[in-house]
C-alpha cells in the first residue's frame, strides 16, 4: 500500500470523485464543457493529494495540498453551475458541499 492510500483525505476524495462520476453518468444533460471540467476537477483533488504525499520535502508536499484544495473549490463551483442549470437539486448540492467542505478542512490541516 502506498502512503497516500492510507490518508483519510485521499480516501474521501476518491469516494467523492466516484460520486461525481456517478452523477455525471446519470445526468446526461450536463453541457459537455461543464461535464469535462467537473470530471477533471474532482479527479484532480485526489491526484494532487497522491502526488503531494509522494514528495519528500514539506514545502513540496504543501504545494500539492494547496493545489488539491484549489481543485476542491473548483469542483464545488462546477457543482453550483449544475445547480444553477437545474441539473442538481438543492439537497444534492448541499450533500456535495458538505463532503467537499470536510475535504477542504482536512487539506487545510495538511497544509498548516
Amino acid at each position: 500500500m502506498f502512503d497516500f492510500q492510507k490518508l483519510e483525505v485521499y480516501q474521501k476524495a476518491r469516494l467523492m470523485h466516484k460520486k461525481v462520476m456517478v452523477y455525471l453518468m446519470k445526468c446526461k444533460t450536463v453541457p459537455p464543457r461543464l461535464r469535462d471540467q467537473l470530471s477533471r476537477a474532482s479527479l484532480s483533488v485526489m491526484l494532487l493529494i497522491a502526488e503531494g504525499a509522494g514528495r519528500f520535502t514539506k514545502p513540496d508536499k504543501k504545494h500539492f495540498y494547496i493545489q488539491s484544495r484549489a481543485s476542491t473549490f473548483e469542483t464545488v463551483a462546477c457543482l453550483e453551475a449544475c445547480f444553477d442549470l437545474k441539473l442538481l437539486s438543492e439537497f444534492e448540492l448541499n450533500e456535495f458541499n458538505g463532503e467537499y467542505e470536510d475535504i477542504s478542512k482536512m487539506l487545510f490541516g495538511l497544509i498548516g
